[in-house]
């Protein structure tokens, strides 16, 4: 007898007019704008300012969510391609299907690019950046939660995942994704709450690690830690996940994938300690770039 479980909602999208907004858009742009608060927050410590966050964030955050959609369209490439694909779905992106890595490497080399042109110190966004993404991260996977899709394999255990039948959602009718039916009133592990606890914890962490430690620890250090510990996190979540994915040594791609960048976040750590710049003096050549923004700025003004 199952004498507790996780619902799931009813439903996953509603109506204004002839609009349609779906939560699991909601969810991410949530995340969106909580990363840009936090990461303002942290980056205004260092010596910036809210324009520059905006700046980077309207390039950024396209590139983003292009690249995101990009690494899941290269990864299941049979979605959209072929006899049983239809490539107009590649735009469809409220259906699901944006991948992290993606997402880290068009944004964060849109950011990177921006950040050169301005001279504005990298490393420093990145660690302003790191508790962000993994927030932004866990916020974004209960867009999962009201889709009903990417969940784990069958469980008993009281926290499982319970479908609803309301046939609103895109999990409902994939609910064992073995061309099996599952018994009826299955439980699923809910990968959706894990990662979002563990992105949760990982971002305290990473927040705690930068008031304690970051006298001694170069400045990108906290983005490494970020990356190790996202990395550490998705490989044990991505196993437990029983959604289609492509396999290499009957093992998950992107589990191969995380392994991989776990062991290069390992080395980057390592090289920034070595050729890193402190944090200290990034800050103090940032809050030299902002006044000097700011002087500009009022001249302009005064002009006008």
């Amino acid at each position: 007898m199952i004498l507790a479980y996780i619902p799931s909602p009813p439903i996953s999208k509603f109506n204004i007019g002839p609009v349609t907004i779906r939560f699991y858009a909601i969810c991410i742009l949530m995340g969106i704008v909580v990363a840009m608060w936090l990461t303002n927050v942290r980056w205004r410590r260092y010596g910036g300012n809210f324009d520059q966050i905006l700046d980077i964030a309207l390039c950024a955050v396209p590139a983003g969510i292009v690249g995101a959609r990009l690494y899941h369209v290269v990864t299941t490439p049979e979605r959209y391609f072929g006899s049983h694909g239809d490539w107009v779905d590649i735009f469809k992106i409220w259906n699901g299907g944006l991948g992290i890595w993606g997402a880290v490497f068009f944004g964060g080399l849109c950011a990177w690019a921006w950040c050169r042109h301005k001279h504005y110190p990298t490393a420093l966004l990145a660690d302003a950046l790191a508790p962000a993404l993994l927030v932004a991260q866990a916020i974004g996977r209960l867009g999962n939660w009201f889709n009903q899709e990417l969940y784990g394999a069958p469980t008993t255990l009281p926290w499982g995942l319970r479908l609803n039948s309301q046939g609103d959602a895109i999990g409902d009718a994939e609910r064992c994704y073995d061309g099996l039916t599952c018994p009826t009133g299955t439980l699923f592990h809910p990968t959706f709450l894990y990662e979002l606890i563990w992105n949760a914890i990982g971002a305290l962490i990473i927040v705690w690690i930068g008031h304690k430690a970051m006298k001694i620890l170069k400045a990108g250090s906290l983005f490494t830690i970020y990356i190790m510990w996202y990395t550490a996190g998705r490989t044990w979540i991505e196993m437990l996940r029983i959604d289609f994915a492509h396999e290499f040594l009957g093992v998950r791609i992107n589990v191969w994938v995380s392994m991989c960048v776990f062991v290069a976040g390992v080395m980057v750590f390592i090289a920034v300690q070595h050729w890193g710049s402190p944090t200290s003096v990034l800050a103090e050549r940032l809050r030299t770039l902002t006044e000097a923004e700011e002087m500009r700025q009022k001249d302009q003004n005064r002009q006008v």
